[in-house]
């Protein structure tokens, strides 16, 4: 087995952050089911 995931900060806030997924059609969608939902993080 190799170790697969190394987190990095920057990679994770470029690719799921709030400001990517207010971008883009589905990433509106995305935040608006969660915040139907009730989440209490929108995203990371």
């Amino acid at each position: 087995m190799s170790i697969t995931y190394q987190p990095k900060k920057r990679k994770r806030k470029t690719t799921h952050g709030f400001l990517v997924r207010s971008k883009s059609k589905t990433g509106k969608q995305v935040l608006l089911r969660r915040r139907r939902k009730g989440r209490v993080k929108l995203t990371v």
